[in-house]
């Protein structure tokens, strides 16, 4: 009997008490540590992507313990998740101020361009973000905010509200992500990547001065 209650004391004392290294007294609770979890796996994901993701490679760049880790991550996805909800926010921060769609896919080609990383990250593993909504599929503007943002401005600059504008908005993000990736890829000879985005800003003005046959598509 005795065995048994000391075990339970243990068990609640692990689930309640604040982290402890092994063998040390409890800590004071950390409030950055989860901040410093995300940015330890992101900075792992930069030099070697999955393969150097790991909880424990994890705990020892955020300078914690492993078990640290684990109460406030399930597991390696949940971290992916956090990371992909945080690229999410970062993108929404820099588009938020942009004034015109132009300005706007010019920003989200060079946000791509200065955070390869994050942004390879994202586009490949988007697809475990939680839906918006259980059911019927939800507009993409739900799941991908940068998108709602798009719709937004062209409603600002060709009037109407930001539905009638989806297609249009869909083809500048096509546009605007393959760009991104011809670069990031380096798929493209250095000495005309400046070619290539004097022509994705041409392609842009040209689809926002002559929307109407893009929206009459089935």
């Amino acid at each position: 009997m005795y065995t048994a209650l000391r075990i339970r004391c243990q068990q609640l004392l692990n689930r309640f008490a604040p982290d402890l290294e092994d063998g040390s007294m409890p800590r004071h609770p950390d409030p950055d540590l989860e901040e410093r979890i995300l940015n330890a796996a992101q900075k792992l994901w930069k030099k070697g992507a999955e393969k150097t993701l790991t909880m424990r490679a994890v705990a020892r760049a955020a300078g914690t313990n492993t078990p640290a880790v684990y109460r406030r991550f399930r597991n390696r996805e949940d971290i992916l998740r956090a990371l992909l909800q945080r690229i999410q926010q970062e993108v929404g921060a820099a588009l938020r101020p942009c004034r015109s769609p132009q300005e706007l896919c010019e920003t989200y080609l060079n946000y791509a361009l200065h955070h390869p990383h994050e942004y390879e990250l994202f586009y490949e593993h988007a697809y475990q973000l939680p839906p918006p909504r259980a059911g019927r599929p939800a507009p993409l503007r739900e799941s991908r905010p940068a998108m709602a943002l798009v719709e937004a401005r062209l409603a600002e600059c060709l009037g109407g509200s930001p539905d009638d504008h989806t297609k249009l908005g869909l083809a500048l993000w096509v546009m605007a992500h393959g760009a991104a990736m011809i670069l990031i890829s380096k798929a493209i000879p250095q000495e005309h990547a400046t070619d290539l985005r004097k022509t994705f800003g041409a392609a842009v003005e040209t689809l926002i001065d002559h929307p109407t046959r893009l929206a009459h598509s089935p």
